[in-house]
């Protein structure tokens, strides 16, 4: 059995500095920045003083801006809250300025669906909207040309003198007019934001930019061309549609990230945009065209994709590894803890869990040792990493990893302590018994070679002496005890080819009524016990005849050293359809009811009424283990004063 594998939780404590996105964490109704990454500190103009402040203290020229309101409204009611194209105004350098962000406010709920977080995510549009407003400029200017145009018509009919004014003016206007489309044409051509006007519908391409044209993956020879063939990729893409409906109906559509696919050098590439399709109409020709504005967010997206993909399976490693996180307040102690962190010291989701509770359960003399390294990460702004035992209000005991960091206020004071737990007394456990076969082994392994070599020093002593029946006793003793030690390495050897999988069975059809017969033989040579064996002679399996008799002599070994003055022992063979039946059965004292369900476990050793028993305790879990491998069940039955039976199943051939 491998050692459990721990995720270091204090690599979880950090990994929301690290989003490639303008992105923070607020808590609480008073909107707390608990994180904000470097991309949203300096979109605030701010450092990282901000953090653990409220949001009106940290960013104060927000005060008398709605933002602070919404984020208390979506603490309140626990709804998302998503705005574009949105006014701002902060302090940059300490010069207020404006800015324009898309932006969403996402609350975060915890098992009861109350807020527990709020994630702010943003991006800065500003020079879209510097792009919109040229827009807007050259619609007003052509609508102002227009209303002198007509006023000009008016004044055209009142006399043949003011005509001849009117025309010199209305050639003046048209040229002002001719001024302002090369104007507007070499302002979409130079805009930093992608833009594209399409003309009649066929949309056909009157006006792009660089910013448009590296978008689709084109260069300019898609000007003049209908959009349907200066991009055929779009076929089966909803733009074309949602095109024609910004025609038909004159309303503008606004897209958030919307995926499109596009061929670039032949080959279709996937991107993420913002956009707008707005309509516009010549008056003097009434023409109507489409102008797009866009922004390729693929980078953004991909990145939130990514974080996202990255905070579930956090999440999966955090829920699979049991672990549980807390933030204290070390002034108060109190403490706001996950579900996971009050069970791993016993406490119920629902009840109340402090910081004195926390120190209460652990026990008296490691108190001390965590206290200090507490203190350590305070002074070293580190993080500390400790073991300890704890005792449960129902007195049971268990293992604590814990690893916690510290937070400070704005004056450096430090105000907090963030946490993660794991609950390791499995762990704890396995190593105990891990020290303990240690022990038992070298302590089983010492007591043969004793004998043995106690054997042959007195042998030296005596090689020169007649052959006596002392020199026969001698090496008989030596013989037993090297058998023993054989066995001993045996069932280490074995244990490691299981745990490197490397036990192989080698499977053949043979009697199991004649392997049963012999399989026992070194028990009946010696006279002392009786070994009777019920069954049907002919039944034929397909399986490792030295694996399963390793098996059957361990069931039988163990009859007799464990059940010494039964000296009779029943094998049973049962055939069933699709199985067969092998069973060992003693009539020797019992084993306990609470024990039975450990026997066929790694180093266990069961305690018989005190008495001492060499082995490993490795013997009945590697027959376990060659069961299995064959496919079959393994299990042990008794009654204390009414003897044991041990039996293992197989599927027949």
């Amino acid at each position: 059995m491998n050692s459990p594998q721990h995720i270091q939780p204090e690599k979880l404590l950090s990994v929301l500095f690290h989003s490639p996105n303008a992105t923070a964490v607020y808590t609480g109704e008073n909107i707390k920045i608990l994180s904000a990454n470097d991309a949203m500190l300096k979109m605030w103009g701010k450092d990282r003083s901000v953090l653990g402040k409220e949001m009106v203290v940290a960013i104060p020229e927000l005060s008398g801006q709605p933002f602070i309101d919404i984020l208390k409204e979506v603490w309140n009611s626990g709804q998302t809250y998503t705005a574009r194209d949105r006014s701002a105004f902060l302090e940059i350098d300490g010069e207020m300025q404006e800015f324009y962000f898309d932006f969403e406010y996402k609350a975060l709920l915890d098992s009861e669906g109350k807020t527990e977080f709020i994630l702010h995510t943003a991006v800065e549009v500003s020079e879209r909207m510097a792009a919109w407003n040229m827009v807007e400029e050259r619609s007003i200017a052509e609508q102002k040309l227009n209303e002198e145009l007509l006023a000009i018509n008016e004044e055209y009919q009142v006399t043949n003198e003011e005509l001849i004014v009117s025309q010199e003016n209305l050639h003046h206007l048209l040229d002002s007019l001719n001024e302002s489309e090369k104007r507007f044409r070499t302002m979409v051509e130079q805009s930093p934001v992608a833009m594209a006007s399409l003309k009649g519908k066929d949309f056909t391409v009157d006006m792009v930019n660089d910013g448009v044209l590296a978008i689709w993956g084109k260069d300019r020879s898609v000007i003049g061309l209908p959009l349907r063939s200066a991009l055929p990729e779009l076929e089966n893409q909803p733009f074309i549609d949602i095109l024609t409906n910004v025609y038909d109906t004159g309303s503008a559509f606004y897209g958030k990230e919307v995926k499109v696919m596009v061929s670039v050098d032949g080959t279709l590439t996937e991107r993420f945009l913002n956009f707008v399709y707005h309509p516009t109409k010549e008056e003097s020709s009434g023409e109507k065209s489409i102008l797009i504005v866009a922004n390729d967010i693929t980078e953004m997206v991909n990145a939130r994709l990514d974080a996202e993909e990255m905070s579930t399976r956090l999440q999966i490693a955090i829920d699979a590894g049991r672990l549980g996180s807390t933030e204290v307040n070390l002034a108060t102690g109190i403490m706001k803890s996950t579900d996971q962190f009050k069970m791993n010291y016993g406490f119920l989701p629902e009840e109340n869990f402090t910081y004195s509770d926390l120190f209460e359960s652990i026990f008296p003399e490691y108190r001390e040792s965590v206290k200090e390294l507490v203190q350590e990460a305070i002074r070293t702004n580190g993080v500390y990493k400790a073991d300890y035992p704890i005792k449960w209000r129902d007195g049971s005991v268990h293992w604590i990893q814990a690893h916690g960091r510290p937070r400070y206020d704005e004056k450096g004071n430090a105000d907090r302590m963030v946490g993660m737990t794991a609950d390791i007394t499995d762990k704890k456990l396995f190593e105990q018994r891990k020290d303990d076969f240690l022990s038992v082994a070298s302590h089983e392994l010492k007591t043969p070679v004793t004998v043995i070599k106690a054997c042959l020093q007195l042998l030296d002593r005596m090689k020169d002496r007649p052959f006596s029946d002392i020199h026969l006793k001698l090496i008989n003793q030596s013989v037993k005890n090297v058998e023993k030690m054989s066995d001993l390495v045996d069932d280490l050897l074995n244990v490691k080819r299981l745990n490197e999988g490397q036990l192989k069975i080698e499977k053949k059809e043979f009697n199991l009524f004649e392997m049963l017969q012999e399989s026992c033989s070194h028990i009946t040579l010696e006279d002392e016990y009786k070994i009777s064996l019920e069954g049907e002679p002919d039944v034929m399996v397909f399986a490792d005849m030295h694996r399963l008799d390793q098996v059957v002599i361990n069931f039988v070994n163990n009859a007799v050293k464990y059940a010494p003055s039964s000296k009779n022992i029943h094998i049973k063979m049962e055939k069933f359809s699709d199985a067969v039946k092998v069973s060992v059965r003693d009539f020797g004292y019992g084993i306990e009811k609470e024990v039975l369900p450990k026997l066929f476990d790694r180093f266990f050793r069961a305690d018989h009424s005190g008495k001492e028993y060499n082995g490993l305790g490795l013997g009945l879990y590697i027959c376990s283990e060659i069961i299995e491998k064959h496919g079959g069940t393994i299990g042990a039955e008794s009654e204390i004063n009414q003897g044991s039976t041990f039996w293992f199943t197989i599927p027949l051939v």
